[in-house]
């Protein structure tokens, strides 16, 4: 069957959104004619009917992760090979239509991260199945950007650098009290307490993380210097030496960055430091409808410009900006790949359906990074008065002897 004169300017039409990206489409399950930009043979997205084509054309975003998920719409090819690709094309696409930048804004405030909302938000992506998350993450169960100190650092081992890495650029002191704000299932609170000698209290709405972590403390004879409460990050209270938050503040949201500030400064003062690590832009950019609806409803990708008054209205000071990018994309190639080993497991756990989304979730992660639509970002600060400021960037690589100790911070007068 020939394409008709709809489906022809239909094609065109999602072809042009897509900045003309080098790829064939598909009508039909069994569909031999093809439509695409210049002929090649690398990729063909194949449509189950007229019908999805047409979503496609209005909506091409939403229409394609709900149409995958389904499994209306089929990608005969490397998926995150085709999605990289595509996310270059799309810079230079036409811009969504109005129905869509509208459906955008609704989710914005649908999905707004006030208290409740957060609850709710959090619920539906860190209260799925424990046994779940154990077969893609590394043993601890860490689910941010791994730093890798080598391409072939094994993902455990990254895990641990990472940890290593955020409690280096704060020069973690034994003995001092820290906040982790969004503690996931504990790894890094952990950390913190056995190997750097401090006491933590951890923060968290999830209540499966909660529990986790809690049992992870026992188990390690650690409960009496990590305390997990679960409670939202808006009621931490009590001053502390240091404030981390790894992996946070993508949903914390644009609207409350301010009272997130009011939060750190409480806890830290004028004399604590902190570190955020969080996935961002390069610059301001809604973040994707389909994600939101679907995998992380509240979430928002900040650019390195919108985070300002994060630190701003608290005088606190950036020591340090570090963009792990790349160390993200070979985080995903690793989590992709043990979900892919996985896929019998989780598809006993939650459907096909389940699986396919999340698939391409991690598949789009990992694209988006390699592609440079999204960035990891840590930034190292400290409050006006904080003395235990580095003066040089030597403490992350190499171990300071004890001698030299004394000279390692740049002190300010009091």
């Amino acid at each position: 069957m020939n394409f008709s004169s709809t489906e022809q300017w239909l094609t065109r039409k999602i072809l042009r959104m897509a900045g003309n990206p080098p790829f064939q489409l598909a009508v039909g399950r069994d569909a031999a004619d093809l439509m695409t930009n210049d002929g090649s043979k690398s990729t063909t997205v194949v449509v189950s009917d007229r019908r999805m084509l047409a979503k496609l054309a209005l909506d091409p975003e939403m229409a394609f992760g709900d149409g995958y998920s389904d499994g209306r719409i089929e990608v005969r090819g490397d998926l995150t090979a085709f999605l990289e690709e595509l996310m270059r094309f799309m810079q230079s696409g036409e811009k969504a239509a109005w129905y869509a930048r509208l459906r955008s804004w609704w989710l914005d405030r649908v999905n707004d991260n006030t208290t409740r909302g957060s609850r709710k938000n959090i619920h539906r992506h860190y209260d799925l199945n424990v046994d779940f998350y154990k077969l893609w993450l590394d043993k601890r169960m860490v689910y941010t950007c791994a730093y890798f100190p080598t391409t072939g650092a094994t993902l455990e081992d990254a895990q641990v650098a990472k940890m290593d890495h955020v409690c280096r650029k704060v020069q973690l002191q034994p003995g001092e009290k820290v906040v982790d704000a969004g503690c996931g299932w504990g790894a890094l609170a952990l950390h913190m307490a056995k190997h750097y000698g401090v006491t933590v209290r951890a923060f968290n709405i999830s209540h499966e993380q909660i529990v986790y972590a809690r049992e992870q403390a026992k188990r390690e004879g650690l409960s009496g210097q990590v305390e997990f409460i679960e409670d939202d990050y808006r009621n931490i209270s009590g001053r502390q030496d240091a404030f981390m938050s790894v992996g946070m503040l993508e949903h914390v949201g644009l609207r409350h960055y301010e009272e997130f500030s009011r939060v750190i400064h409480r806890t830290i003062g004028d004399w604590g430091r902190g570190l955020v690590h969080f996935i961002g832009r390069n610059y301001p950019h809604p973040f994707s409808p389909w994600m939101r609806k679907r995998i992380f409803p509240g979430a928002y990708a900040p650019a390195l410009s919108e985070v300002a008054p994060v630190f701003e209205p608290g005088n606190l000071s950036v020591l340090d900006v570090e963009n792990l990018r790349m160390h993200y994309a070979k985080t995903l190639e690793h989590w992709l790949a043990r979900f892919e080993t996985s896929v019998d497991r989780v598809t006993q756990m939650f459907g096909p359906e389940f699986v396919r989304a999340w698939r391409l979730y991690l598949a789009g992660s990992l694209a988006a990074f390699r592609s440079g639509g999204l960035q990891l970002f840590q930034i190292a600060f400290a409050g006006a008065n904080c003395r235990q400021i580095p003066w040089t960037r030597a403490h992350l690589y190499e171990d300071i002897q004890p001698a030299a100790k004394e000279e390692k911070w740049m002190h300010a007068t009091p």
